[in-house]
């Protein structure tokens, strides 16, 4: 395995991250669950994982939710790469 690969923290991090970050929109729009996964066509356990940040949700998956919650996917949100592509800074210098 490459060294520069996320391990297994890091990923449930993430996952624990944008599944917050989804309950979030989803209640500041003041929607239910129930709204959202019959929005989506998707099965309740599964939705509710994904809030919980205990499953893996498929690209497909992400994209019905946002469109269900009228918000663009956006790529870690007002940070940096969290893993900047081989040989590129991070710091901005030349």
């Amino acid at each position: 395995m490459p060294a520069d690969l996320p391990d297994d923290q890091w990923l449930e991090a993430e996952r624990q991250r944008i599944g917050k970050r989804i309950r979030e929109i989803r209640e500041w729009r003041n929607l239910t669950q129930e709204q959202v996964y019959l929005a989506a066509t998707m099965n309740r356990a599964h939705y509710q994982a994904i809030e919980a940040g205990r499953a893996n949700p498929t690209l497909r998956t992400l994209l019905l939710i946002t469109r269900v919650l009228d918000v663009d996917i956006e790529l870690r949100s007002g940070e940096g790469p969290a893993h900047p592509p081989r040989g590129e800074q991070t710091s901005g210098a030349s």
